[in-house]
């Protein structure tokens, strides 16, 4: 637990419990309304099923009541079939749009008081981007913090989306976790004070497997980070047995995949606490594991997939590593990154996941090989019927919140997956992660009325999903931009989505004005 300790305090600073500014008390949607008729989409229901349209989409308050089939592509819209709207209803004509259910992003940290970041611009560009639900996994502004802001996006008091709150394991004890008895306990705890489960960064393996065995015991569900610090003697395959609901990020799974090894080839002058060698070596670990398709790598899948293991791999969030420069250039940075972001994510030896001591070819090419074969394990674990869920892990590595989450999409598109797998991942697979798919995660009858409405096809292109929408060119050879999300509906309420993307604007012009802050890239002041 000292290990763990450490990592807490130092390697994550963040993880010491300064809390951010709260969302004001105010919310920018309009509804619900006793009945919402969205009229004329066409429908990506989140299941796997292919677009369908047009459809008219009835809901009454915050739930779907029914979705009807209203006409044929390209033919008019047959009265007839249109549901009626009822007296006090309101209607939001949506022909041609593209209707999905909202997103869920399984690894989302709502600020962080190192990088400057409220609670509003973060909730604000996630909700911007269709995200209506979050999964906190830490609450790293404190437990109660989290909680507070959950119950009030659960009544809509606040522009936010839903939120699950998972506590880090041991966050509150003034003491070190360190016998079986004292981790059952503070699981225990965490329960009552009523987090929806627990995020792991590892611990020795007699209070890991307590830990995680009592918390499954109690119905709450679990992630891990499965940090250096502890993995060579508890790694994905531990968890899992014992009870672990998802790993996060691919720490833990390379260990579990060693034939020829049983820690990984770290050079003698490593040290962890030093980020550049943390990342660079960790580059190189997926070349160390078993080949792909072989024997062990097959079994050690299969295992995972036989507990119904989700993998929330947040590809995005290293990218960086293997094309810094693509991270650093993105578009979006210089009207949405508050500056205080922009001088965490910069070249540091102290700020967490800032470690561009010395980055280059060698180690960008490493990585590249690296996601090479972590993507064939993600995609092939989807391909045998294992859980695979959309998570960003933004604010750090020049991932901004609600842009990295598409950009997570597109990245499960380059491993492999289909447009509609993608899709489901985002959406169904995440509500099943979080125990929640009777609720949302689909457009269904019964469900609750959670939405992303754009005016350009998804499957097509995922950067329509983009605050930025895409670059195009209309037929004056012009070059246009399409897309960015029009609507997003949580709970029956619409939210002008581009309108929120512009309050965030708003907010980091003022910053920059009080400031006199520009972008400036590193080395070039």
């Amino acid at each position: 637990m000292r290990s763990l300790l450490l990592l807490v305090l130092f390697i994550f600073p963040l993880l010491v419990f300064s809390q951010i500014k709260k969302a004001p008390e105010h919310n920018d949607g309009e509804g619900p309304w006793p009945q919402l008729i969205i009229r004329g989409v066409i429908l990506i229901n989140g299941t796997g099923a292919p677009p369908i349209g047009p459809v008219d989409i009835v809901v009454e308050k915050n739930r779907i009541k029914e979705i009807s089939v209203v006409g044929s592509p390209g033919a008019a819209v047959d009265i007839s079939r249109r549901p009626k709207l009822a007296e006090g209803g309101k209607e939001l004509n949506c022909e041609g749009m593209y209707l999905l259910p909202g997103f869920i992003d399984m690894h989302g940290h709502i600020g962080g008081d190192q990088q400057g970041t409220p609670a509003e611009y973060v909730f604000k560009l996630w909700m911007a981007h269709g995200i209506t639900t979050v999964r906190d996994p830490g609450s790293m502004n404190g437990l109660d913090w989290t909680l507070d802001e959950k119950r009030l996006s659960a009544t809509n008091k606040i522009t936010a989306p839903r939120l699950f709150a998972y506590t880090v394991f041991g966050q509150g004890n003034k003491d070190a976790i360190t016998t079986p008895e004292q981790a059952i306990t503070w699981v225990r705890d965490n329960a009552k004070r009523g987090a929806d489960g627990i995020k792991f960064f590892g611990a020795p393996p007699e209070i890991m497997k307590a830990a995680l065995e009592e918390n499954k015991k109690l119905g709450l569900r679990s992630a891990c980070h499965h940090a250096q610090m502890d993995v060579a003697r508890w790694n994905v395959l531990n968890s899992a047995r014992a009870g672990l609901t998802s790993m996060e990020h691919w720490y833990g799974l390379p260990e579990a995949l060693f034939t020829d090894k049983t820690i990984q080839n770290y050079p003698l002058n490593y040290n962890y606490a030093n980020e550049q060698d943390r990342f660079e070596e960790a580059g190189k670990l997926w070349k160390q594991a078993a080949p792909p398709f072989s024997d062990h790598w097959n079994k050690v899948m299969n295992e995972l997939i036989s507990l119904d293991f989700t993998i929330d791999p947040t590809f995005e969030i290293y990218e960086a590593n293997r094309d810094l420069m693509r991270a650093r250039r993105a578009e979006w940075h210089e009207d949405y990154t508050l500056p205080s972001l922009w001088n965490f994510y910069e070249p540091s030896r102290i700020s967490h996941g800032s470690y561009w001591h010395s980055w280059g070819t060698e180690q960008e090419i490493s990585w590249k090989e690296n996601y090479r074969l972590w993507m064939t394990f993600v995609n092939e674990y989807k391909n045998r019927g294992g859980r695979v869920t959309v998570g960003t892990d933004a604010g750090y590595i020049y991932e901004l919140y609600g842009f990295s989450y598409v950009r997570e999409l597109e990245l499960l598109r380059e491993a492999g997956f289909h447009p509609l797998e993608v899709i489901r991942s985002a959406t169904l697979y995440g509500a099943q992660a979080l125990g929640m798919d009777k609720e949302i995660g689909s457009v269904e009858a019964g469900k609750l009325a959670d939405f992303v409405i754009v005016d350009a096809n998804p499957l097509e292109n995922l950067q329509v999903l983009y605050g930025t929408g895409a670059v195009t060119l209309n037929e004056k050879n012009e070059v246009v931009r399409k897309g960015g999300v029009k609507y997003t509906i949580k709970d029956g309420i619409v939210y002008d989505a581009k309108k929120l993307l512009a309050d965030v604007k708003k907010m980091v012009d003022e910053e920059k004005a009080k400031t006199g802050f520009k972008i400036v890239q590193p080395g070039m002041k």
